[in-house]
């Protein structure tokens, strides 16, 4: 009884491992993002296992299912999505959990990904990276999480085609001095690579017909964006402009001073703040 979590190719069934093609045809049952997707590659290596879908809407049920089956009948289930390592930006978190907490074995058997793909023909040094994965689309959430990668040696970023043109207008923005390396259909005939600023890299995909035609991995080599100074904190207020304060929100000037003596001012700090505010608003 043990769940295997299965790489797929991301693109070239010839990325297909043996082990992880014996693995499918050894397991009872295949957990797969989208069956229709498996099927293809269950058919394309004479693989005869029983599908179940278990994807991003469903998995929260389904895994429950799946475990419970797996503890009733002792049987082995391979995970597996459309492409790639299971739970990188894919479903499978859940199940490998779920199944992890019930005590029942989960085993690795690695693969294609893409994360892995793009870093390799980068060019950058990313022996330190955060992975990202999917941003968010509105564009004040998708800036701030742009800002808040500056400080970080390489960042990586999955896209899809609709909205990489859009993501690389925000990076132009707001991390312009960044290095860019944005891969796309990693593994496939008609794979590329973009290098250059965000800048650049904007105008080769607005250059490119066919910019839209496959998901894209991104690297940001962060090692020249300058770390803004941290804000210098506010000057401390005086005691004549915390009196006038109060007084704005309606207070009189000896409760503004009775307030802030009781809030750990000092006495006779407090009476000479009071003199001079009543010397400016002449009383």
């Amino acid at each position: 009884m043990t769940l295997y979590v299965v790489a797929t190719p991301i693109g070239n069934l010839g990325d297909m491992s043996p082990r992880a093609v014996e693995t499918l045809r050894s397991v009872q049952l295949i957990a797969a993002e989208d069956t229709r997707v498996t099927m293809k590659l269950t058919s394309h290596f004479d693989i005869h296992t029983p599908l179940t879908s278990c994807h991003r809407h469903n998995e929260a049920g389904k895994a429950q299912e799946i475990v419970r089956r797996m503890l009733d009948e002792g049987i082995d289930v391979a995970l597996v999505t459309d492409a790639g390592t299971p739970g990188v930006s894919d479903p499978g978190m859940i199940l490998t959990r779920l199944c992890a907490e019930a005590g029942i074995p989960v085993v690795a058997v690695p693969g294609p990904t893409a994360l892995a793909a793009a870093l390799s023909v980068s060019g950058f040094d990313v022996t330190e990276f955060t992975f990202y994965g999917f941003l968010p689309r509105e564009k004040k959430p998708l800036e701030e999480k742009l800002r808040s990668m500056v400080g970080q040696q390489a960042a990586v970023i999955h896209e899809s085609p609709f909205r990489v043109i859009a993501l690389m207008e925000a990076v132009a923005r707001v991390l312009p001095e960044a290095k860019v390396s944005a891969s796309c259909d990693l593994s496939k005939l008609h794979e590329l690579t973009l290098r250059g600023t965000p800048a650049q890299v904007l105008e080769q995909l607005k250059a490119n017909e066919k910019a839209e035609k496959g998901e894209y991995c991104i690297v940001l080599d962060l090692r020249q964006v300058p770390v803004p100074e941290p804000a210098a904190p506010a000057a401390e207020l005086t005691p004549e402009l915390r009196l006038v304060g109060l007084m704005l929100e309606g207070l009189s000037l000896r409760e503004a001073r009775e307030r802030l003596q009781t809030g750990g001012l000092r006495k006779n700090e407090l009476y000479a703040a009071a003199l001079r505010v009543k010397e400016l608003i002449g009383e």
